[in-house]
């Protein structure tokens, strides 16, 4: 879906971003998939916070999430990860991926 210009361009763009969602002890529920669904929509790029709590692996997590929301993971370091879906709503569309 994207290679690796284009997720390091989506890598430069999550620095600046602060964790929109927090994955508590509750883990990965079908609320917090809705919300994340709801998030890219209106935002493309989100990135996500894994408490300690929660005692889930990162890229795991990550991965599993992208596959459930039809998104790219972009990065999964420590407790935190970077999720990127083009918004199906136009007015949405921020984000002008280089090369596509």
């Amino acid at each position: 879906m994207v290679n690796g210009k284009q997720r390091a361009y989506l890598r430069k763009l999550a620095n600046g971003l602060e964790p929109v969602f927090q994955i508590g002890k509750g883990g990965v529920t079908d609320v917090i998939v809705e919300q994340l669904r709801l998030a890219l929509d209106s935002r493309e790029l989100i990135k996500v916070h894994i408490l300690e709590t929660a005692l889930l692996d990162t890229k795991q997590t990550c991965n599993e999430l992208a596959a459930r929301l039809d998104a790219v993971p972009v990065q999964a370091i420590g407790s935190k990860f970077v999720l990127y879906r083009r918004s199906d709503k136009e007015k949405n569309r921020k984000i002008e991926i280089p090369g596509k």
